[in-house]
């Protein structure tokens, strides 16, 4: 399939699970990082030898600027003939705390990040996607946080992510008319690096066997789902979120 690919956080995790996966000739991948460039280009090379074209953009998704440049970069290196379709991947999380922790530096970011830049960058996406006869769709990345709360944990990301359902419902009805469809995934426990960076780098030994299913998710069952939604497979499926998180 002749296709663009936008990823938003592409140098780790899903990210970097969904450019290895779906990378394939006539396939052109445009790689979102913000600050990992080895890690995105260690995802490039893998990608490259799978046949895909590859185009790598550098923006800090939690300033407006940063996310306008990466309209006009993405825009500059796709073809508008092609359909375009946006991982909408790229969030924060922190370390955890109560809501006696919360500060307001703390909830900007957060959702600075997680909710506003995601729109933003969705914004692009769709002006991206309607240059041309070639559509696209979008699969925003939620979380399981968003239905679960994560009271005395994370409850500022939860409620990042909870935004972004309500955001890819919106979303997805303002664009169904045009044939764009705009899906979610909420991934459960995954194996990245998100638990390190929340300050609980052995989260997934003390409860990654608390789901049904047993275990933690890879990141590769999560792009498997996020690539199915955005295929032929799924030409009938809009304004859905899909639970990846073994019956958690």
């Amino acid at each position: 399939m002749n296709r663009t690919l936008l990823i938003t956080g592409a140098s780790s995790g899903i990210g970097a699970a969904c450019a290895i996966r779906g990378a394939a000739s006539g396939t052109h991948l445009l790689l979102h990082y913000g600050a990992n460039r080895e890690g995105v280009e260690e995802v490039a090379d893998t990608a490259r030898i799978a046949g895909a074209e590859v185009t790598l953009i550098q923006a800090d998704v939690g300033k407006s600027d940063d996310i306008t440049r990466l309209g006009r970069e993405s825009a500059e290196a796709s073809d508008p003939s092609l359909p375009l379709h946006l991982i909408n991947n790229a969030g924060v999380v922190d370390q955890t705390a109560t809501i006696a922790d919360m500060t307001p530096d703390r909830l900007h970011r957060m959702f600075g990040i997680n909710t506003i830049g995601a729109i933003l960058v969705a914004r692009e996406a769709v002006a991206l996607m309607r240059r041309g006869q070639g559509g696209g769709g979008i699969v925003n990345v939620s979380s399981t946080a968003a239905r679960k709360g994560m009271g005395g944990q994370y409850i500022d990301y939860a409620a990042s992510k909870g935004a972004i359902d309500t955001f890819t419902i919106g979303l997805a009805d303002e664009l169904a008319p045009e044939g764009i469809r705009v899906n979610g995934v909420r991934p459960g426990l995954i194996e990245t690096d998100i638990h390190a960076k929340g300050g609980e780098p052995d989260r997934l030994s003390k409860i990654g066997g608390t789901p049904p299913l047993g275990r933690p998710g890879t990141a590769q069952e999560v792009a498997d789902a996020i690539l199915w939604l955005l295929s032929d497979g799924a030409s009938y499926v809009t304004r859905t979120i899909v639970d990846v998180a073994g019956g958690r």
